[in-house]
């Protein structure tokens, strides 16, 4: 089995498990928790209330661009300093989810996800596919230098 060939869809599914991520806590913030109740979260964090509008926005812009797989590496590079404040925000707390406010695992392994993410870029069934993806859309390398060293053989 050529493992180069599973890469795109290995990195699809990380573009849904990530987006989905994202998605799911700007409804948080937006529907279940409500704007004043994340303002007052982030208040007690250290960081002003109004930017709890522009930090809901921000997951919901970028998770929908990732899932969607259109510029998902730009996304996940904008998200990165949310995620390094998420991250600043829970330190204290300990490191699982299941302590008041929250542990920092969460947020670390969602920042390693976003980082692999950034590296690995949108994979298979992006709506954009980058100037690299579409070139090996063309001519796929490992076909292409099986092909090449079977002429050169013969």
């Amino acid at each position: 089995m050529n493992t180069y060939r599973v890469v795109p869809y290995a990195a699809m599914l990380l573009r849904l498990a990530l987006g989905a991520a994202w998605l799911s806590h700007a409804f948080l913030k937006l529907a279940a928790f409500s704007m004043p109740a994340v303002g007052a979260f982030l208040n007690a964090a250290g960081m002003p209330t109004p930017v709890a509008w522009p930090v809901a926005l921000l997951e919901l812009a970028g998770g929908i661009l990732i899932v969607l797989g259109i510029h998902g590496r730009v996304a996940s590079t904008a998200l990165l300093p949310l995620l390094a404040g998420a991250l600043l925000a829970h330190t204290g707390n300990g490191w699982t989810a299941a302590v008041p406010g929250g542990g920092w695992l969460y947020p670390a392994i969602l920042m390693m996800a976003t980082l692999l993410h950034v590296r690995l870029g949108d994979g298979a069934a992006a709506l954009r596919a980058g100037p690299a993806r579409q070139a090996a859309s063309r001519k796929p390398f490992a076909s292409h230098h099986v092909r090449s060293a079977a002429r050169v053989r013969s």
